[in-house]
């Protein structure tokens, strides 16, 4: 991995601010207590239910252990639920509100009160009224005590409460509650719990910073647990998840038995990627509550983002035996059951959650999608038609689902209508109109002009059926087993990487088929493919794997970029990982940060070494310093072009052409005023750029297909090395050059797997967990991709590859093995065969590997 320019970057934008809910003032008798709703809302929590993180409906737990934010009632015996000494107001004669009203006034439990035992009764009249949502009756009143005395500061402010109390979506009712609260701060500046009310009214205006203010100056005039937890909040909503931690940590200091501060400090870990301290958090706060719902929740989804199915299978259940009904769980359990290869058992919970909440459109997405995925197209487009009908609002912004659905449709028609068609006379690259691949692959808005869209379902083409395993003859349930062996190969055993059994199925079926289709091209026979009898090319082996990776999860294009239109190819295709996004981890890459880290060290020192000599020694001087990516921002302002970020581009060496080199990947670092950064890398996809990668991998695809025939006739140990390496090399310039929009890595390595099975090779070792990369000493996860890019070259990645794969001879039982193209002809047996249940295949594998 080499560089060779530096070049100024754009800046970071920050994600949108999001509203609070405004307090709810609660006093249904004299001597009530009153709580306040939480602050982050049931807006907060949809907004995390359409991101499918693990934020959820805190309210009642929220609300339970949240103390009175300015009323300081003492709590009473009363159940709110309803018992007698509970009833409204309404429903009590003049004498009894006046009796609750002198009670109250006696004991002062209202705020401001006054040293006027009349005032007082007059005021808690009025607060009373609140506290059964007489707003209205509560203003006049206010408002008659003030016409007397103007400047009565409890009048003052229950009025602005009461505007705030009648409803928010009123601009209004909010203008006036915030010029009430404003003169009480102006005539009695040293209250805190004014200033929190305040923020409380401005928050769900947008006007954040404003309400930070306020309760800053309320921590400043009074700290508590509550203030510090309601800041928090309001930081963790406008994503500045690490000053949102410091305040959860401060109110939990100040006092620890809270579960819901400490749910916020673990989901403050999780938005950073931080999901082992994520995880410690979520079980502290069940320590505290041991019935704690969304601590549960939050616990499954991030034992999901880890990879760790068991576990967070286990503790989605228990949310689920707390409380059945509870959509949110439903929903994430059921995407994690997608995304584990459990088709069936993720229907299950999609259906589950539409009961409870129909118009749920992850959930019917999910169930639409699930359905296309088993071959079910009937009730997969009639799920996906509900969600396309869901228009969003003048102004409301689409979901994600309501987006990409419509992408899903028209792929789900082409997939049904091509069930029974051998998949060698057609092609999905070219069949696909050019305009769609290209929105489809970019997630934009369907919005393509002059689309004609796909055939609606044919009644004669039905529907996939359920096949047993035991229906497929014993050499068929041994190339599944096998299959299912060898996809599980390919698992990276890196957090953010979830097994999934139905990929592994796929890409092990891809796996022995290209080590059969390689076999018969180096013995000389003809391939069928598009339609065509011919030699295979190298596209062709790669496109075995393309087919199965497809077709285990339709919801993906997995698509060739250079098969896009020629417009969408001169402009460039992007790949593009975001590895730091403001305060966001992404903890796939995190061990290669050091490595990158090291690279643009040096090339830092390279480009002020050219252009800024004089400060050649400070830039050192600084950079010995530098331990992680953040420290690089101070490290900008040394070079006026690069003070708001650079890029480092890298090269990749030919083989073909010694000397020569090709455009790599692109590495972004750009940072803002308060320190968030994006550090990101991707590749451009252009035809150029192609043209020269695919004269790279002719190159070596014709030298591997010469000596692969060679091979067949002499087992000599320097001609198996020779093709190894070839094979090797092939895929390290398939992986730098990215064609794919999406998939690239598993279909390269399934590849590299079955090339490896035709020259007689074995991959036995498992991509590891740790191993010794290059230039650095510490032990890091690999990801095959990730070591292709970040190799100086393809015989460093052949070295390190070849380190793990512990290639040993392949066993004799794989040539018994039926052809895979000809046992699974058909798009409709691929999805069988995908679908089908083979839990008993582990004392098969064994025997046979």
């Amino acid at each position: 991995m080499r560089a060779v320019k530096m070049a100024p970057a754009g800046g970071l934008a920050r994600g949108p601010w999001v509203p609070l809910a405004m307090l709810a003032v609660l006093a249904p008798a004299a001597l009530a207590l009153t709580e306040r709703f939480p602050a982050l809302s049931l807006f907060q929590q949809e907004r995390h239910r359409q991101r499918h993180g693990p934020a959820g409906e805190w309210a009642e737990q929220y609300s339970a252990e949240c103390d009175s934010s300015f009323l300081h009632f003492h709590e009473s015996d009363c159940d709110i639920g309803g018992s007698s000494s509970c009833e409204s107001i309404l429903s009590l004669n003049t004498e009894k509100i006046l009796s609750q009203a002198k009670l109250l006034a006696e004991q002062k439990r209202f705020p401001f009160a006054t040293d006027n035992d009349n005032t007082n009764e007059e005021l808690a009249i009025a607060y009373v009224l609140i506290g059964n949502g007489l707003y209205d009756e509560a203003i006049r009143h206010f408002s008659t005590m003030l016409q007397e005395e103007p400047e009565l500061v409890s009048a003052i402010y229950g009025r602005g409460i009461a505007y705030g109390k009648k409803g928010l979506h009123d601009m209004k009712n909010a203008e006036l509650a915030l010029f009430e609260l404003s003169r009480v701060i102006s005539l009695e500046p040293d209250h805190p719990e004014v200033f929190e009310q305040r923020a409380e009214i401005l928050s769900p205006l947008g006007r954040i910073s404003e309400a930070l203010s306020d309760l800053t100056k309320a921590i400043q005039l009074q700290p508590s647990a509550r203030l510090y937890r309601h800041r928090g909040t309001l930081y963790f909503i406008s994503e500045d998840y690490a000053t949102a931690h410091e305040d959860f940590q401060r109110s939990l200091e100040l006092n620890k038995n809270q579960p819901i501060a400490m749910l916020y400090k673990g989901l403050t870990f999780f938005h950073r990627g931080l999901l082992k301290e994520a995880i410690e958090s979520f079980k502290e706060a069940l320590k505290q509550k041991a019935d704690f719902i969304d601590a549960y929740k939050s616990l499954g989804q991030a034992y999901r983002e880890l990879g760790n199915f068991d576990a967070a299978t286990e503790s989605f259940q228990k949310a689920l035996l707390l409380n059945q009904n509870h959509v949110q769980t439903l929903q994430l359990k059921g995407m994690m059951l997608y995304h584990h290869g459990s088709l069936d058992e993720a229907l299950k919970n999609f259906k589950r959650c539409l009961q409870l909440e129909p118009y749920n459109e992850v959930c019917q997405y999910m169930k639409g999608l699930s359905h296309v995925a088993m071959g079910q197209f009937y009730e997969g487009i009639k799920a996906q038609t509900k969600v396309m009908l869901n228009d969003p609002l003048p102004g409301q912004k689409a979901s994600p689902e309501y987006l990409k659905v419509k992408y899903l449709r028209e792929y789900s028609r082409y997939l049904h209508a091509h069930l029974d068609t051998p998949l060698t006379e057609y092609n999905t690259d070219t069949d696909l109109p050019g305009n769609f691949k290209d929105h489809w692959a970019k997630n934009l808005p369907f919005l393509i002009e002059n689309y004609e869209e796909q055939p609606g379902l044919q009644p004669h083409i039905k529907d996939v059926l359920f096949q047993n395993f035991e229906s497929y003859k014993p050499d068929v349930q041994e190339l599944i087993c096998v299959a299912d062996h060898l996809g599980s190969m390919m698992q990276y055993e890196t957090p953010g990487f979830l097994p999934n059994k139905r990929i592994h199925r796929a890409m092990g079926l891809a796996t022995l088929e290209v080590m059969q289709a390689v076999q018969r091209t180096w013995a000389n026979s003809k391939v069928r493919m598009n339609g065509k009898t011919r030699l295979m090319q190298w596209r062709d082996m790669f496109d075995i794997a393309v087919k199965w990776r497809r077709i285990a999860d339709p919801d993906q294009p997995v698509l060739w970029l250079d098969q896009m239109p020629a417009r969408s190819l001169s402009r460039g295709f992007n790949n593009h990982i975001n590895l730091i996004r403001g305060q966001v981890i992404n903890m796939r890459y995190l061990e290669y940060f050091e490595k990158i880290l090291h690279f643009i060290k040096d090339r830092i020192l390279v480009y002020h070494g050219a252009n800024n000599p004089k400060g050649l020694l400070e830039v050192r001087e600084a950079l010995e310093k530098v331990h992680k990516v953040e420290d690089l921002l101070p490290i900008m302002k040394f070079n006026s072009k690069t003070r708001d970020g650079f890029t480092v581009n890298t090269k990749v060496p030919s083989l073909k052409d010694q000397g020569k080199e090709y455009d790599g990947f692109t590495i972004t670092i750009t940072g803002d005023k308060v320190g968030n950064i994006l550090f990101s890398v991707e590749t451009q996809t252009t035809e150029e750029r192609t043209q020269l990668y695919h004269a790279e991998i002719d190159a070596l695809y014709k030298d591997l297909t010469a000596k692969g025939k060679i091979l067949i006739l002499s087992a000599e140990l320097g001609e198996v090395d020779a093709v190894c390496n070839l094979i090797l090399s092939l895929v390290y310039y398939f992986y730098n050059l990215m064609p794919l929009s999406r998939g690239s890595s598993v279909i390269a390595y399934s590849v590299i797997m079955g090339a490896l099975m035709a020259s007689g090779k074995e991959v036995s070792g498992k991509i590891p967990k740790g191993k010794a990369s290059i230039k650095i000493s510490k032990c890091i996860s690999s990801l095959v991709d990730f070591e292709a890019m970040t190799a100086p070259g393809s015989e460093a990645f052949t070295k390190i590859a070849r380190s793990w794969m512990n290639l040993k001879s392949i066993s004799p039982s794989y040539k018994s093995l039926p052809s895979v193209s000809e046992t699974f002809p058909t798009l409709r047996t691929m999805i069988e065969v995908l679908n089908t249940d083979s839990s008993h295949c582990l004392k098969k594998t064994i025997v046979v590997v």
